[in-house]
């Protein structure tokens, strides 16, 4: 006879918390949303860690290099999608890991012999307006000299005029030496009033270059979150396909953590796939599962050794799993008992693998709900895909500004790959649908009013941490009455930007 659970599945929207005693330190300036990101062993410190809970789903719709850098720069990360060839999916990775921080891979470099037209095309190309010269044209060639745009004009230079002719020669550039530390860089930008730094070996080889412009964008984002070497963190999304071939490319551009991307992470697929990780990189490669609903799910993947547990089927606002194959279960409870699993497997082994809420937010306080039941991250499509650095068109729909949003198991994705329906190239039915979402401009502003609002919320409840949220926190589930006294009503509402939006 088939098992059955002896209570419904629940969502988000029918619980609350209830309020805890505030002190007169819980402010939501010394709120920390510090939350580890991969598995540690009790007594020890994860080797990566998030400064905001949240993550970029790995569709199309979302996640490319544009959003990876935008939400890392604000302490959270993206999973690059997966559903694109190998070489693009590098490329990408590598872009986030050389776009910023620090000590910064030139991907610009020219000779002397090059011309003007070489300059401007290069600089079109990678939207990059310094140009290391070197005397190869490689980016560890003999730095003879550096090109910016202040050093030409268009009317007073022609076209094929050599960069020898106009560029700022090595006899004239400040530079530091391998070794220096960033700390020292930026001083000696500030001491000689430069933009960029140029960083050489003992023979005069170029290196890197340092920008100021680096410097002032850290003052403004202190919660960047960046690697060892001052780069941007990126993670990438890989399938149970084409992972010997894909999984070694992005290593070797640069990805700081892998994810499964699968409607269904409790399988034989996933477990290979992470075997072939350790077998070839042991625990220095890190990489998430899932997606599972149950605690089977969680232990299945815990003992295949996942990095971490992504949780949810059928709860993202584009997918149709659930009515189309009736698989799924409501995402607060999923959260919750896969949150006590993983509990329970730290009491036994003494090994904590963090959890992934993935979808089934529709407001902002769903997540610190998702927080709150154990979650100690959520991974967020909607939500990102509205902003500017999302990778879909803003389109005008009947006056108003939208964006494209479609579903992985979407026929415009046509994702066999996540989905796995067959060896085809095409989906046998889908599980997902094309939509648009409301535009809502650059990322920063939202998601500051979101963290805002997660940061009140915790210290409604008592807390300044996130684990402290998990332990502490009470709920309670609502009715579908109380849902409604919840909201605004019996009143006519003069003023709707004023009034809480599905986000």
């Amino acid at each position: 006879m088939a098992f059955y659970y002896d209570e419904p599945s629940h969502t988000f929207s029918e619980y609350l918390l209830i309020p805890g005693y505030t002190g007169p330190d819980c402010l939501p300036s010394n709120v920390s949303l510090k939350t580890p990101l991969v598995k540690f062993a009790k007594g020890e410190k994860p080797s990566l860690t998030l400064n905001i809970p949240l993550v970029s789903a790995i569709m199309q719709a979302v996640s490319g290099d544009r959003l990876a850098i935008a939400l890392a720069r604000e302490g959270g990360l993206s999973f690059i999608y997966g559903n694109q060839t190998i070489e693009s999916e590098a490329a990408m990775v590598r872009a986030v890991k050389t776009h910023k921080a620090g000590f910064v891979s030139s991907d610009s470099n020219l000779t002397p012999d090059n011309t003007l037209e070489d300059v401007l095309e290069l600089k079109d190309r990678t939207k990059h307006s310094t140009v290391a010269i070197t005397d190869d044209g490689t980016p560890n060639g003999l730095l003879l000299g550096m090109v910016t745009s202040s050093d030409y004009s268009l009317e007073r230079i022609a076209s094929g005029a050599k960069v020898s002719s106009f560029m700022t020669p090595i006899s004239k550039l400040v530079t530091a030496q391998e070794g220096i530390t960033l700390q020292e860089a930026y001083d000696r930008i500030w001491e000689h009033k430069l933009n960029t730094l140029p960083v050489v070996d003992k023979d005069g080889h170029f290196v890197a270059f340092v920008f100021r412009k680096d410097y002032d964008q850290h003052k403004e984002n202190p919660l960047e979150l960046l690697d060892a070497q001052h780069r941007f963190l990126v993670g990438a999304g890989i399938n149970t396909k084409d992972y010997e071939e894909r999984i070694p490319a992005l290593v070797e551009a640069g990805a700081d953590i892998l994810c499964i991307d699968s409607s269904e992470g409790y399988t034989e697929w996933q477990k290979r796939t992470i075997a072939f990780v350790r077998a070839k990189y042991g625990d220095s490669v890190k990489i998430g599962a899932g997606n599972v609903v149950d605690k089977d799910g969680f232990l299945f993947l815990a003992e295949a050794g996942a990095d971490f547990v992504k949780i949810g089927i059928g709860g993202g606002s584009i997918c149709i799993t659930r009515e189309t194959k009736g698989i799924g279960r409501g995402q607060a409870t999923a959260v919750i008992e896969i949150a006590q699993a993983r509990d329970e497997y730290y009491k036994k082994t003494g090994i904590y693998i963090p959890i992934c809420s993935d979808g089934g937010i529709v407001h902002d306080y769903h997540i610190t709900l998702a927080l709150a039941m154990g979650a100690d991250f959520c991974m967020l499509g909607r939500y990102f895909a509205r902003f500017d650095e999302a990778p879909s068109e803003i389109i005008q729909i009947n006056g108003s500004y939208m964006k494209e949003y479609w579903g992985e198991g979407s026929a415009r994705a046509q994702n066999v790959a996540r989905y796995g329906q067959s060896s085809k190239k095409k989906l046998s039915f889908v599980e997902g649908v094309d939509s648009y979402v409301p535009y809502a401009g650059p990322l920063h502003h939202t998601l500051e009013i979101t963290l805002a609002k997660i940061r009140h919320t915790m210290c409604n409840c008592g807390v300044l941490t996130i684990p402290d949220l998990q332990k502490n926190a009470k709920l309670t589930l609502v009715s579908s009455v109380s849902l409604v006294e919840g909201g605004a009503h019996d009143v006519l509402v003069k003023d709707s930007l004023n009034h809480p939006q599905t986000m």
